[in-house]
Formats: C-alpha cells, sequence, structure tokens
C-alpha cells in the first residue's frame, strides 16, 4: 500500500510528548513540536479538517515525492478497486505502440505517446525552452490554434485571444505520427520564445503607471525594493509545419499547460447545485455593485436566470440507475480551464486517453484525425511509396498508387469513419475493462495532506489571503454530496458501475470552478479562465522537480502568479494582487507559505 498510515504520524508524536512534560517552563520555548503532534486538530486559524484538503476518504498522508500518484482511502478500502487502481495506473504511465502488447494502439497521429509525457510525476506541465515533444521531458502544452476574432493591442503578435479552433487539424493538435505517415504539424518550426516583460511594454498602457515601481536599472520592484521579473510566451507555427490539404490561413496560437490530476475525482463529487449557487453569489455581488456583470460572469454559462452552456451527457446512466440521453440530459461544467467537461467519466482524461495517443475503444472506434490531414497523406509520394513497399498494410489495398491513395484517404479521414459507420476495420485498441480500471485510476488520486498549519506564518498567510480578497475566486471549501456519479453506457452495458465514491466530504480546493479573466499579456485563448484548485500545490517541486504556474507556465513562483493578477487594471484578481504588491516582505512570504502548505 502506497498511501501512509496516519497513525505512523501520531505514533511519533506520542513518542516525543514525554519530552515536553519533562522539560521546565523556560525549557520548553526552546523545544520544538513536531508536526505530527498538531495533524488532525484544530490549531491557530485551521479548522482540523482543513488538514485532510480531500476529506478523510480522498486525503493521503503521504507527503513526499510519490505523493501525487497516491491512491485515495476510498481506493484502501476496497479490495476490487485497490486492485484495478494499480491497473489503471498502468494505461497512465506506460507508452502507447503501434501494434505491441497491452498497450497497442498509438497513432497513426498523436499529441504525446503516453499521459505521463504531459503530467510529469502526475503534476503540473513543466515550463520548457522550445516546444519539443518526443523525449518526455515533462513538456505539457497543448497547442491552441485559432482563428482570431478582431486585435488586442496588450498582444505582441496583435491578435484576439478569440476565435474558433482552425479545421485542419485536431482541437489538440498532433505534432508526431507513426510510420509512414508524417505529423499534421512539423513541431521542428514551432517558434516557442519567452520574451521578459519590460518597462515599455507598461509605458504604452497608462493605466499601469501608477502603481507598479522599477528600480534605477528598470527592474520591476516592490515597494520596498524587492525585485521581481515576468515572463510570457510568443509561440508562431508558419504555414510551412501544416501538413494539411488545405493549409490554415488566418490563425494564430497560444499554448496551454496540463494541470495536476490529484484529486479530480473529489472534484466530480460536488454537487451541481452547489456550483450553481455560487455562480449566483458572484452574479448578484457584482449586480449588486453596478458592474457590467457580463464582464465577470461568462454570459454563455450564466446570464442571471439560465445556465446555458451546460455539457451534453452522452448516453449512460447515474449510480442510481437513472438513465441519460446523448443531447437531452446535461449537466454543469467544472473541467478544463475553459469549462469544457461536466464530469469525469467523460471529461479530460476519459477523452484524453483517446485523442492524445489516438488509442480506440468501443465507445469511440475511429480515429481522432482531420479531413484535410486524411487528404494530404494521400496525395504524399513517399507515404504512398512506403505503403506500396510493405503488402501487409492495412493501407496497401490493391497495391497500386490510386487504391493505396485511396485506403489512406478513406481509412484516415474521421467524416467516412465515425458519422457514415465505415469502421473499416478499426476494432478497440483498448478493451472495456482496461478503460474501466483506468477510470477506477483516475477517480482514485487523492490530494495530499496540508503542512505546516502549525506555523505562525502559514496562519498568517491565510488570513492576508482572506483578507486581499483571494478567495472570491480561491474559494477555499465545498461539501461533496451522496456523488450519484454518472457512467457511459459502454461501461455500463460491459457491467462496469463501482468506482470510489466521496459522500458527504469536507474538501478544500481553493477554487471557485467558476471562469475568470486576468487580462495578461498574450493571454489565454479565449479570455476566460477556470480558477485552478491550489490544493497540492506546494509539493509540485518535490514530485516534479518544477514549480510553474498559471495556465501556461509563464510564472515561475506563487509571487509571480500573483504579479501577472495584477498586470492589466481590467483584470479581476487586480485589487487583490495590488494588496499582496504593497505587503512587507514577511508578509508576502507568509502568503506564499501559506499557498505551499495547503
Amino acid at each position: 500500500m502506497k498511501k501512509v498510515n496516519k497513525l505512523g504520524f501520531l505514533s511519533v508524536a506520542c513518542l516525543c510528548m514525554g519530552m515536553f512534560t519533562a522539560c521546565s517552563d523556560g525549557d520548553k520555548a526552546n523545544v520544538t513540536v513536531p508536526e505530527a503532534y498538531y495533524v488532525g486538530k484544530q490549531v491557530g486559524n485551521f479548522d482540523a479538517s482543513e488538514w485532510y484538503p480531500g476529506g478523510e476518504l480522498g486525503t493521503t498522508d503521504n507527503i513526499s515525492s510519490s505523493a501525487f500518484s497516491d491512491q485515495t482511502p476510498a481506493i484502501d478500502n476496497d479490495k476490487d478497486l485497490f486492485n484495478l487502481f494499480f491497473q489503471g495506473e498502468q494505461m497512465f504511465e506506460r507508452q502507447y505502440t503501434v501494434n505491441t502488447g497491452a498497450f497497442k494502439g498509438l497513432g497513426p497521429a498523436s499529441v504525446r505517446r503516453s499521459c505521463l509525457d504531459c503530467h510529469p510525476e502526475y503534476g503540473h506541465g513543466k515550463w520548457v525552452s522550445s516546444y519539443e515533444t518526443k523525449y518526455g521531458n515533462g513538456n505539457g502544452y497543448l497547442l491552441v490554434v485559432y482563428h482570431p476574432v478582431g486585435a488586442d493591442a496588450d498582444n505582441s503578435d496583435g491578435q484576439s485571444n478569440d476565435g474558433g479552433f482552425i479545421a485542419e487539424v485536431t482541437g489538440m493538435p498532433q505534432t508526431q505520427a507513426t510510420a509512414p505517415f508524417k505529423a499534421p504539424i512539423d513541431e521542428s518550426q514551432i517558434n516557442l520564445q519567452w520574451d521578459k516583460l519590460t518597462k515599455a511594454d507598461f509605458d504604452k498602457y497608462s493605466d499601469h503607471n501608477d502603481v507598479w515601481k522599477t528600480d534605477a536599472n528598470g527592474n520591476f520592484c516592490f515597494p520596498d525594493g524587492e525585485t521581481f521579473s515576468l515572463q510570457y510566451p510568443d509561440i508562431r507555427i508558419p504555414s510551412s509545419a501544416f501538413r494539411t490539404d488545405p493549409i490554415p490561413t488566418n490563425y494564430a496560437v497560444r499554448i496551454e499547460s496540463t494541470i495536476g490530476v490529484g484529486g479530480t475525482g473529489l472534484i466530480d463529487a460536488i454537487p451541481d447545485d452547489s456550483i450553481k449557487a455560487q455562480y449566483r453569489s458572484e452574479y448578484n455581488y457584482f449586480q449588486s455593485t453596478g458592474a457590467n456583470v457580463a464582464e465577470y460572469i461568462n454570459p454563455t454559462f450564466f446570464n442571471g436566470s439560465t445556465f446555458g452552456s451546460l455539457y451534453n451527457l452522452g448516453n449512460g446512466q447515474f449510480l442510481n440507475g437513472t438513465k441519460t440521453v446523448s443531447g437531452v440530459d446535461k449537466m454543469l461544467k467544472r473541467y478544463s480551464y475553459a469549462l469544457t467537461r461536466a464530469t469525469l467519466q467523460d471529461a479530460n482524461g476519459a477523452n484524453a486517453v483517446w485523442n492524445i495517443p489516438n488509442v480506440s475503444r468501443s465507445d469511440r472506434p475511429y480515429l481522432y484525425t482531420t479531413p484535410a490531414w486524411a487528404k494530404a497523406m494521400s496525395e504524399d509520394p513517399e507515404v504512398i511509396k512506403a505503403i506500396k513497399a510493405d503488402p501487409s498494410s492495412p493501407y496497401y489495398a490493391d497495391g497500386t498508387d490510386a487504391g493505396i491513395a485511396e485506403a489512406v484517404l478513406n481509412l484516415l479521414d474521421p467524416k467516412t469513419n465515425q458519422f457514415n459507420n465505415k469502421w473499416h476495420n478499426f476494432s478497440p485498441e483498448m478493451s472495456d475493462q482496461q478503460f474501466y480500471a483506468f477510470m477506477v485510476w483516475h477517480r482514485g488520486l487523492s490530494v495530499p495532506r496540508a503542512r505546516n498549519l502549525n506555523d505562525e506564518d502559514v496562519q498568517r498567510g491565510k488570513t492576508l489571503f482572506h483578507q486581499m480578497g483571494c478567495t472570491s475566486c480561491h474559494r477555499p471549501k465545498w461539501t461533496t454530496g451522496s456523488d450519484n456519479y454518472w457512467l457511459p453506457e459502454s461501461m455500463v452495458k460491459a457491467g462496469y458501475t463501482k468506482l470510489p465514491r466521496y459522500q458527504n466530504q469536507t474538501i478544500y480546493p481553493y477554487s471557485d470552478f467558476v471562469q475568470h479573466k486576468l487580462y495578461m499579456k498574450n493571454d489565454i485563448h479565449g479570455s476566460w479562465c477556470r480558477t485552478t484548485p491550489l490544493w497540492g500545490r506546494g509539493l509540485e517541486k518535490l514530485n516534479t522537480g518544477a514549480e510553474d504556474r498559471l495556465h501556461d507556465c509563464r510564472a515561475r513562483n506563487e509571487e509571480e502568479a500573483i504579479m501577472w493578477h495584477m498586470y492589466s487594471k481590467k483584470s479581476h484578481a487586480y485589487h487583490s494582487a495590488v494588496q499582496f504588491y504593497n505587503l512587507s516582505k514577511s508578509d508576502r512570504d507568509a502568503v506564499v507559505k501559506f499557498l505551499r502548505s495547503i
């Protein structure tokens, strides 16, 4: 069992108690009480429950370099789920191949060879200096290629962050392919450069100059003189990098990094009504201030009376047996920066295990490709020549150039495969049992317990975090409900309905699961971004070797992340970040220490 037992910590604490009772009052001041003595107890301004951010059923006591991969107590308490968890873990960690063993099915085009490539040690993706995905270096970046709408002077490329995805490549653009095919985007031509934010950037915008300070050398600094620097990405892809027909035109590019996967099952257990109440609360607040509410609450999600952008559940059922019908039954979205998914069993992980390595399964027995790439590959003489030399290839057809070209076009074209029900010999590469084990694993990942809550600096940091208004978006506490989770039809038909449950747990994710805008330079695609949960992030460097923050890892630590929150006066977090900016160094350090402890 990987999870560290709480009783082990408490035993150490009890052994140490003898030291305290033997000391005089004068000696006690020199004795540091071990943290284990406080774990699970109310201390300072922290409730006892805050030691366990994922609740009793969702928190691991492991706070070491392996904490992010731990299973929850809900998994430990069930032998069947325990065994399935470690089967599912293999689906996440292993490199997929073309046709070898249990992990077959890679390609023909893919984003990565494994989930672990994007989530180093299960955590947030790492900052990288150049875009390269071949060697599993922790680069969790996903490309966002879209048609810009309008212009935005805050961006160095002069283009808007908004606009729909281009159609020539997949929504999660692929830069890898299996032989003999060529990747839809040649990543060797992707130009990712990191620019340092300068005073000149701010001199263009008068609303910044009365707050931000610089030292004699032009470096940004806090009022007490401590300097800091900020960086932002500028990413370009030339048209020559696209291996599609047609080649896209009028496009812009952004990058988004993966987030940690721990605790996602607990988010699934938060009732829809609770998140809807959060929307209403925030909407009513901004309305009461006379603000333009549509600027602060995305109107496509909630306009004051209607929740419009709900997620369409597919055919399936909830745990209690209530059936769902595709296009009829809906849930409130809570996953991804763009809030695109509503339930873990059909959210990012369930989606990614298909479209990242392009491994098909019974509910998705078709390829994740585009007609434009299929056409380009069917017209590529090098591709045709390679297939012609291999009669065993499924694309060989009659062995003629024309026959091979037609087979390639039909086999790679998702419109032929998906919408016309012509599967062309594509059988599921991931079995229903494997997908079920993967979902047990995904739903069974824990959150590490909190640290240092007995530390006076951490307690001071919590007070300041609340006083600055940071909890308006980073809501600390939620309560899970009955956890009547949803199941896709493929799992129901196969009889795989048992998943770990997190009923009636008090949890501390530090997110409102609502979108906000920060107005950063070269900002996130779509402008709106879901508040990222903060739980466990203080262990990021210990587990992954990096502590990069924000949606594109531009912030190298918590302090830089907060400063990006006040880049523009339009930022929804501007006033909170300004208060942090004006704190003394000891108080700024206390806030950071608090963030690293929860």
